[in-house]
């Protein structure tokens, strides 16, 4: 019983609700609030504030913290028929490599008919008795194993008529009685996918409605469980995505930072793969500066006569990235460009190009850069 204290702050609390019904979804009282649902109760939903809608607009979208553990949720299931697991040790079993013979097979078949006697008059522990010892009498009798399983079931001790049950198969593998056994122990003990598969395989051997009435309780939890893995598994994988996609932009940072301070200014920089030049091409992107790309070769007698006007236009024009490929170490980088020519020189601003000189032509590669690197 409450005092009357307790009854006054509980009537204060319900004013409070009456006036202000958010307060429901306050997180300390949601365990009152699913209270109120399990009663049937219409729980009023949160209405969003004019702050909210500011405060949406001025928070990002972003995915779940990479750092944040993901949490396996409950998955709500209609538990009603379980049952306590039995711990008791387990029931006697016969030994297989006995020799059996045809007066044991008689007297095994004789326990069996008065263990279905004992189970109609609802003495299951007799049942149970006379199951034993015709297994006894005849220990590869997968029937006889089966019959004991029903008998657990009844008695309502799962774990015993599962022992019963994987014997039965070892002998019977299409031990319709055997699956049945074990698949409705397994939904005594609320193991819903290992209940479906056995009770799936016994309905194929030899249907019933026993069966039908069995796996209408049991799919169902089945099914979700199977959703929620799948579920789960789903945000497993979109999270080691994120990761991957994290680290890559982690990387690809890490070279651009590289990159800004590897611009030497007044020098020209060698570029050995499509990385390195991607990664220069940001850099430059993000200082707001001008890159030329030139492409040359060693065997190239126009590119040895502009080569030293280069280095020296680098020293006069220290603002822009001078980058250079020679085309037979990094022929990545000269086919991603479409390089048929050389010398070329190439001009790119915010990451495209802007212009192009292609030969050994002096006067226009000083007139382009001149006039590129002063258009921004």
């Amino acid at each position: 019983m409450m005092d009357a204290n307790q009854v006054a702050e509980l009537r204060r609390f319900v004013q409070q609700l009456k006036s202000n019904p958010s307060i429901l979804h306050d997180p300390s009282l949601i365990f009152f609030k699913d209270y109120l649902r399990s009663l049937g109760a219409q729980v009023p939903k949160l209405e969003k504030t004019e702050k909210d809608f500011e405060d949406a607009e001025t928070k990002p979208s972003f995915s779940p913290n990479l750092d944040d553990e993901i949490t396996e949720s409950d998955v709500e299931l209609d538990n009603s028929d379980l049952v306590e697991p039995d711990n008791e040790p387990p029931q006697p079993m016969g030994d297989p490599s006995a020799e059996v013979t045809d007066e044991n097979r008689d007297a095994a078949q004789s326990e069996k008919s008065k263990a279905m006697v004992a189970t109609s008059d609802g003495k299951f522990d007799e049942a149970i008795d006379h199951l034993t010892k015709a297994i006894m009498l005849n220990p590869s009798s997968a029937i006889l194993y089966a019959t004991r399983a029903t008998v657990f079931l009844i008695l309502k001790k799962p774990n015993a008529a599962i022992r019963d049950a994987n014997v039965a198969l070892q002998f019977n593998p299409d031990s319709a009685k055997g699956y049945k056994a074990r698949g409705m122990a397994m939904a005594m003990l609320g193991r819903w996918e290992e209940a479906a598969s056995d009770l799936h395989v016994a309905s194929k051997l030899d249907y019933d409605e026993e069966l039908e009435s069995a796996l209408k309780k049991v799919e169902p939890n089945a099914k979700k469980i199977e959703e929620h893995r799948r579920k789960y598994q789903r945000l497993m994988q979109e999270k080691e995505l994120q990761r991957a996609e994290r680290k890559r932009r982690e990387q690809q940072e890490a070279q651009e930072r590289e990159a800004l301070a590897a611009f030497k200014d007044g020098q020209v920089i060698s570029i050995h793969s499509t990385s390195e030049l991607e990664a220069n091409t940001k850099a430059a992107n993000k200082a707001s500066r001008l890159l030329i790309l030139y492409f040359t070769a060693t065997w190239c007698g126009p590119c040895r006569y502009m080569s030293p006007l280069y280095s020296s236009l680098a020293t006069q024009h220290p603002r822009v990235v001078f980058l250079k490929v020679d085309i037979d170490e990094a022929n990545d980088v000269a086919a991603s460009w479409n390089i048929s020519s050389v010398p070329t020189f190439c001009f790119i601003r915010d990451g495209k190009q802007v212009d192009k000189v292609v030969g050994a032509d002096k006067g226009s590669l000083e007139q382009k850069i001149a006039q590129h690197s002063s258009s921004k």
